[in-house]
């Protein structure tokens, strides 16, 4: 699936000439959809930095070749970041070539479709819950949390995860038919995404949230931190909403709300690490799954318009040879 930068992104036959000169040959078998695969596939933001340029943010597979000692043919492994279908031809491909730092080895009790139903999505909702424990927050607290766009894969996972913690999760969305998945996720309550950004002026409003993951950004992010407790913080990792931001100081000045921006492309790779060994742990897999499609990379240009309009629930991740 090839990004031209000329209307939405074609199937195209390519030969392994065609691969990026790198040390490791990656066999794909999954990927993954996000919002951001759903831009590229459509081409209604300028996702690729040059062209063409194979689509998917995510791959798992076995190493075919390795030119690097660190990486044997038969590993298993996951590529999440690191520019993928940017900079970097991503995953939605047969087959691929990375540079070695970008390999994450595909834990043990994760299939490759597990892996992707992760995927960035996954880590960058652990990276955001790691985010606010380093900021203070704790459970033995009774932390009530609140996680924006709920429904989707990143809010998915982020209900999942703290749960499981002991938090406390309030579920932000605009789909009521989600509410029994969210609430089998952990969800102890829900608020409509219209009734959380609600019709105030004020640059202060009645406290709510010990802390929150904000996955929609704009008028949704400004009330969250508008919201937000005394010494609460706010994970900030999308702009499914807007990527502005129309919001006073007051928040940060007067209540100490810390804003934490979460990025899972660049992130170092120690700390990467730990949020996948993290999410091996945290994460309940019996729910991973249940929140989990598997469909045919074939169908890529509808589910990408899915995406888009907010017609998805849960993870969808692609079998590569379907």
């Amino acid at each position: 699936m090839v990004a031209t930068g000329d209307g939405p992104a074609q199937f195209q036959q390519l030969s392994d000439a065609d691969l990026p000169d790198d040390a490791v040959t990656v066999d794909v078998s999954h990927s993954s959809l996000n919002f951001k695969d759903g831009l590229a596939v459509t081409n209604k933001a300028r996702i690729a930095r040059s062209f063409p340029m194979v689509c998917g943010v995510d791959l798992a597979g076995t190493v075919r070749e390795s030119n690097d000692p660190a990486w044997s043919t038969g590993d298993e492994v996951i590529v999440t970041g690191w520019g993928l279908s940017e900079t970097h031809g991503g995953g939605y491909t047969e087959r691929q070539r990375v540079r070695p730092e970008m390999l994450i080895r595909r834990p043990d009790n994760l299939t490759a479709a597990q892996a992707m139903a992760i995927g960035t999505a996954g880590l960058t909702s652990m990276l955001c819950v790691m985010a606010l424990e380093q900021h203070g927050l704790s459970p033995e607290a009774d932390a009530e949390v609140l996680v924006t766009g709920a429904a989707g894969g990143v809010g998915s996972v982020a209900v999942a995860i703290l749960a499981r913690l002991g938090y406390r999760v309030t579920a932000s969305t605009g789909r009521p038919q989600a509410h029994e998945r969210l609430r089998a996720l952990g969800a102890a309550s829900f608020i409509d995404r219209g009734e959380l950004i609600g019709t105030s002026t004020k640059p202060l409003d009645k406290e709510r949230w010990s802390a929150a993951v904000d996955t929609v950004g704009s008028t949704t992010l400004s009330a969250v931190l508008r919201q937000t407790r005394y010494r609460g913080a706010v994970a900030a990792c999308g702009l499914a909403g807007g990527n502005d931001l129309p919001i006073t100081v007051l928040p940060f000045i007067l209540r100490n709300v810390a804003l934490l921006g979460v990025d899972s492309v660049q992130c170092p790779q120690p700390v990467r690490l730990a949020a996948w060994q993290r999410l091996g742990t945290d994460l309940p897999i019996e729910h991973l799954d249940a929140l989990t499609a598997v469909e045919p990379l074939s169908r890529v240009h509808e589910l990408a318009e899915q995406i888009l309009a907010g017609h998805i629930a849960g993870r969808v991740v692609f079998d590569t040879h379907g």
